[in-house]
């Protein structure tokens, strides 16, 4: 089965190309990306793997660390660094997990629990449904998934700004609304009450519905 908000990431000892890593312990007392790739040396994940190096500051910033999975091993993965870093300008200073007998993609429903064999001899195709990117709270419940086709490249922009929204919402009893952007407006959580509110909030807030309570964002 595919996991779900609030599910627990499942968890897992793996080769990386940092060494080996139990994945909770790994995390500790962090957040986490992890993502996907359906097979080394592929085009669009190329520039991602080179973006995510190249913006890894902001993810440390937060609190987060990345770490990628491709079905090749570990030694392929070295290889493309090389790529990478001549194309892209840098090479990933993350984990990149290989998953050559594909058990962590079947653990995480990437791809079906019935697949046989190993990574040796399959394509990109054959392995279409491994681009996806988890955020993983410090919980180790899973906060966000996302899922994309080979032919589009993910936006880490975009990534970042869920996470920003993530860790504000998790120590304040507010939701984000469409397109929100750190610093700007926030809605109260559905699950407060006015009374509530008032005691949080003893300036008002705007209400264009009774439902709709917009306040600025908290301080962190």
């Amino acid at each position: 089965m595919p996991l779900q908000i609030g599910d627990v990431a499942p968890d897992f000892e793996a080769d990386t190309t940092q060494g080996v890593i139990r994945f909770h312990d790994w995390i500790g007392d962090s957040w986490c990306v992890l993502f996907s790739h359906p097979k080394d040396f592929t085009p669009v994940c190329t520039t991602e793997l080179g973006y995510m190096a190249r913006i890894k500051p902001e993810f440390d910033r937060r609190n987060v660390k990345i770490i990628g999975l491709s079905v090749d091993p570990v030694d392929n993965h070295a290889r493309w660094a090389e790529d990478i870093r001549e194309t892209q300008g840098a090479a990933p200073n993350y984990p990149m997990i290989g998953d050559p007998d594909l058990a962590i993609s079947k653990l995480y429903g990437m791809l079906p629990a019935s697949t046989d064999g190993t990574s040796e001899g399959r394509t990109p195709a054959d392995n279409q449904t491994v681009r996806n990117v988890f955020v993983i709270g410090p919980d180790k419940k899973v906060k966000l998934v996302l899922v994309y086709p080979m032919t589009t490249g993910r936006n880490f922009d975009e990534v970042l700004r869920v996470i920003d929204s993530l860790q504000l919402t998790a120590g304040h009893k507010v939701a984000t609304p469409v397109n929100w952007k750190q610093g700007e407006d926030v809605i109260i959580a559905g699950s407060v009450s006015d009374e509530e509110a008032r005691k949080i909030y003893p300036q008002g807030w705007k209400a264009p519905k009774p439902y709709i309570r917009i306040v600025p964002q908290p301080r962190t």
